[in-house]
């Protein structure tokens, strides 16, 4: 039987060493921790960690984070860290993240198969390495600028974001929906986490990194208004974005998208991401 923890400072070599292994499937779990730290005070991106050590070494994690998400990394032992982990964090639990396989387990360890969602699937994961990045040539010729927002175009992207959410994510357009998307516009301001594709001074597409590493980054929130499809800017408001990731370094970037997307599936193929053969579950549910 495996040693449980509640991981804590000094923590952290053991944890991203077993992280590492699963790189793809764990950006998450990795970019919320050297976010901020293994203590869980109920902050953005804090949670509680739970791993499963054999012979001093983690073989399993499951987190619960302050937004209620419960995130694994756990090919063996799932059981075992979800409970203690939700157990100890005290949260209500908002979804599930990770493996496609362990989140599916991870419903039913939780008893929670039955109770109603409001996303529930098992989405491609793709791979990009950023040396190999296809700039479309609208950016290339600068007909198109991608950049981080101005302060006076954040609330519009709030709107943006409220509307992704409904049409992505199936959340219910309630009164609290606009305010909650305005602390996500913000907080990816304040870290430079988000970036706008501008024509003729118009805001025309929208894209995020969800999860930021030194060497890879994870593509979210990815939003173009329905009138303004079809002509290539989410094309380049992703590759805007990762070519200044590249130029700091990163190696690489992954996002996942649902199968039947397909019209995403061709954006991100036309730029350069290949599917992993990984699956990655996301589990939202209704409340």
């Amino acid at each position: 039987m495996p040693n449980l923890k509640t991981l804590q400072p000094g923590d952290e070599p053991l944890l991203e060493a077993f992280l590492c292994q699963h790189a793809e499937t764990s950006m998450f779990l990795r970019s919320n921790w050297r976010a901020a730290g293994l203590l869980d005070r109920g902050a953005r991106f804090q949670g509680t960690y739970v791993a499963a050590y054999i012979n001093e070494a983690i073989v399993a994690v499951a987190a619960h984070f302050w937004n209620g998400m419960v995130v694994v990394q756990a090919p063996v032992h799932l059981a075992e860290v979800v409970q203690a982990a939700v157990t100890q964090s005290g949260r209500a639990i908002a979804g599930i993240s990770g493996p496609a396989a362990q989140v599916e387990a991870t419903k039913s360890v939780l008893r929670l198969s039955n109770r109603p969602t409001q996303l529930d699937e098992s989405e491609i994961l793709f791979s990009l390495t950023l040396a190999d990045l296809q700039i479309p040539p609208a950016l290339t010729a600068k007909e198109v600028q991608c950049r981080l927002p101005h302060p006076e175009q954040l609330e519009l992207l709030a709107q943006w974001c409220a509307a992704y959410n409904i049409e992505a994510l199936g959340q219910k357009e309630t009164p609290d929906l606009i305010p909650a998307c305005r602390q996500i516009i913000e907080a990816r301001q304040a870290k430079s986490m988000h970036w706008v594709l501008i024509a003729e001074n118009t805001p025309i597409s929208y894209s995020a990194f969800n999860a930021t590493l030194p060497d890879i980054v994870q593509i979210g929130g990815v939003w173009t208004p329905p009138a303004l499809r079809g002509k290539g800017y989410a094309k380049c408001v992703v590759a805007g974005s990762l070519l200044e990731a590249r130029s700091h370094g990163v190696k690489r970037a992954i996002l996942f998208t649902s199968h039947a997307n397909q019209a995403a599936q061709a954006i991100y193929r036309g730029i350069g991401f290949v599917p992993t053969g990984e699956k990655y579950g996301l589990v939202l549910f209704e409340g």
